[in-house]
């Protein structure tokens, strides 16, 4: 329990209310000149003028935070980050609150930071940044090489020295801060300013070792999506060998140190020598093997003499001779079938017509046994009106009687 103050404040005095707030502001500065907080952060905002505004709680208190715009912050504040602020008390007089205006800002532990970094490689890796089928094959011998990093860090004296070393190849700088507020957007725009000039056949994001705070900013998401994005083959070579930040996982290949990026980007010249001599040993076996194959087929062609040529031509026209006399007959034949069955026509066209004869006259008989001149010769009669109508009731006057014989007007 911390020591409770001496009271210095007589009960007889009597301030104003600006008075009473000075005194309070300056008791609160006084007694908290400088104090490290822990907590878990909430409420953040930003406002326009770049001033960020949140508070810091744990399970039984919230206090209000400022952090100034001039004040560096490493890394992205999120919700529930559990983070350890440096700064000072004060107060509000408009408000009547007190706040904390805080100078420095870092995660609480390393705990904190690796579940952070969970939570937003599993985030990303949800969107499809990291998946294989997007990672690009790097180029067999590129002609420029851009690099992104400090123009001042080891990492890039490091990547020059292996490149003269193996192959030595045409490098394009792009400075960026590697640590503090501005790296993350300093990296990620020179990967975006090398995709967007075309200007180089593959990319190296590198920086040497440091603490896990230190290399944050190439975990940041905007790092992470301008690798995922680049059109360019890209190597990430942050940190060493047990160092992994997100950035690895977006980029096409991983490299344990900004050395190893530079010798995986560019083959020494003693292997390139070493792959021309065992292609060239290649290509004499196979033109070797090639000759002695021309030279069997050379041997295994047989000259034949001009008689023996002729010969053989004309027992071909021969062949196609007999080839056409079959053709020819087998034509002729199919002629003559075609003939005699023409032959046949009358007859067909005799019988046809026989037959339609026949049917006529059956036909005639039996429209004649149908006819009502029959029924008139059996004895009936028809009788008519004076319309020529038949008369079928006895309602009707008659004006005529036919019979078989004639007809009589009534």
């Amino acid at each position: 329990m911390l020591p409770k103050p001496e009271p210095f404040v007589k009960p007889d005095m009597i301030f104003s209310v600006s008075d009473a707030s000075a005194l309070l502001k300056g008791v609160v500065e006084t007694a908290f000149p400088v104090i490290k907080v822990r907590g878990e952060l909430s409420g953040i905002t930003k406002a326009t003028s770049g001033h960020i505004y949140m508070s810091i709680k744990d399970a039984g208190a919230v206090i209000n935070v400022i952090i100034w715009r001039s004040t560096p912050v490493a890394f992205k504040l999120e919700e529930g980050m559990e983070v350890i602020v440096t700064g000072k008390f004060t107060t509000y007089p408009a408000r009547s609150n007190y706040q904390l205006i805080v100078n420095e800002i870092e995660m609480a532990g390393i705990g904190a930071i690796l579940k952070m970094l969970e939570e937003r490689k599993r985030k990303l890796a949800a969107e499809g940044l990291f998946d294989e089928s997007r990672k690009k094959p790097l180029p067999k011998l590129p002609q420029t090489i851009g690099v992104v990093t400090s123009p001042t860090g080891a990492a890039f004296q490091d990547i020059q020295n292996r490149l003269r070393e193996r192959f030595p190849v045409h490098v394009l700088l792009y400075p960026a801060t590697v640590q503090g507020e501005t790296a993350a957007r300093e990296v990620a725009a020179g990967i975006e300013y090398f995709n967007k000039m075309n200007n180089v056949d593959v990319i190296i994001v590198a920086r040497g070792g440091g603490a896990l705070e230190d290399l944050l900013p190439f975990s940041e998401e905007i790092v992470v999506r301008a690798a995922a994005a680049s059109h360019i083959p890209l190597i990430s070579g942050v940190g060493h060998e047990p160092d992994w930040m997100l950035i690895d996982f977006a980029a096409d290949v991983r490299a344990p140190t900004p050395t190893g990026a530079a010798e995986m980007v560019v083959p020494t010249k003693l292997s390139l020598i070493q792959d021309l001599d065992n292609l060239a040993h290649r290509l004499d076996v196979a033109f070797a093997t090639r000759i002695v194959n021309i030279k069997q087929k050379i041997e295994n062609i047989t000259i034949k003499s001009p008689k023996q040529v002729v010969m053989e031509w004309g027992q071909r026209l021969d062949d196609t001779v007999r080839t056409l006399n079959l053709i020819v007959s087998n034509k002729l034949n199919l002629a003559k079938q075609k003939m005699s069955a023409l032959e046949n026509v009358p007859n067909i066209l005799v019988n046809k017509m026989t037959m339609l004869n026949q049917t006529i006259s059956h036909l005639g008989n039996m429209l004649n046994s149908l006819g009502y001149k029959n029924v008139l010769a059996r004895g009936y009669a028809i009788v008519r009106d004076k319309d020529n109508k038949i008369i079928s009731t006895n309602s009707a006057i008659p004006a005529s009687i036919e019979f078989k014989d004639g007809v009589i007007k009534l």
